[in-house]
């Protein structure tokens, strides 16, 4: 089977990535939907690079968009080793934080947070089949709280995990078993949804079933390999709900 992925081009296939061809009809039941939030159901990282790179650009040094995508799905503490690694231990990290937030809250404030492609049609797929969901986020809930807003989908999850929850945040395992222990459902029952290999790691660390609907590309084929399913997009994930077993809470 050939590793080159082409966008738009891979059904949902347990346990690997197929082209439609072969026979596969592995598929796990499961009772919730844990989502990711940055990349997945909000289009931040988008924001998050604009942001960074003006303040790099300020410092003297513009980061490439590469770079910046790099970070993505990394909790600020992971970001701020990343950062210090690439620019040297005298790297402002305070100087780049007030700057890189100040671009941000200017940027959002004006431009809004894009939900992404195919949410609202998997959060009415969910509703109608009265499948439980949560958010599982790195982020801490302040910062939660607000890009959910400025996305208009404060109302959206009841329940809403995020690192200020747990110990270690992804890629340890420990933001999704605290969301299965809060929806009082087996981890082995839970759909964990990731846009990044961080993410993908938590959820393989955490013994949930894992979907990989990637936000940057090209493909990592290593988060493809973790992950127990692989997806285009959001729409192609409320198509596939409907098919697959559900077992009830």
């Amino acid at each position: 089977m050939s590793k080159e992925l082409n966008h738009h081009s891979y059904e949902l296939r347990g346990n690997s990535v197929r082209d439609g061809s072969e026979s596969h009809n592995t598929k796990h039941d499961f009772s919730v939907i844990i989502f990711d939030m940055d990349g997945l159901v909000l289009d931040t990282e988008k924001t998050y690079c604009i942001a960074w790179q003006h303040a790099s650009a300020e410092m003297g040094d513009k980061f490439t968009e590469e770079f910046c995508l790099s970070m993505s799905g990394l909790h600020y503490q992971d970001v701020e080793k990343k950062l210090l690694n690439a620019c040297g231990a005298g790297f402002d990290l305070k100087v780049f934080s007030r700057l890189s937030g100040n671009y941000w809250h200017q940027y959002v404030n004006q431009q809004g947070i894009p939900v992404k492609k195919g949410f609202y049609s998997v959060l009415a797929r969910l509703n109608t089949m009265e499948i439980p969901f949560c958010l599982a986020t790195n982020s801490r809930l302040v910062n939660a709280l607000e890009c959910l807003k400025l996305a208009g989908l404060e109302d959206v999850f009841s329940t809403l995990i995020t690192r200020d929850d747990v110990k270690n945040g992804k890629p340890a395992p420990d933001i999704f078993l605290f969301a299965a222990e809060t929806l009082l459902t087996p981890i082995s029952q839970c759909l964990v949804v990731e846009d990044s290999n961080t993410g993908i790691q938590a959820a393989a660390k955490a013994d949930a079933i894992s979907v990989f609907i990637p936000s940057v590309f090209p493909v990592d084929l290593t988060t493809v390999d973790l992950a127990d399913y692989f997806l285009n997009d959001l729409d192609e994930l409320a198509q596939f709900i409907y098919s697959w077993p559900i077992h009830p809470v």
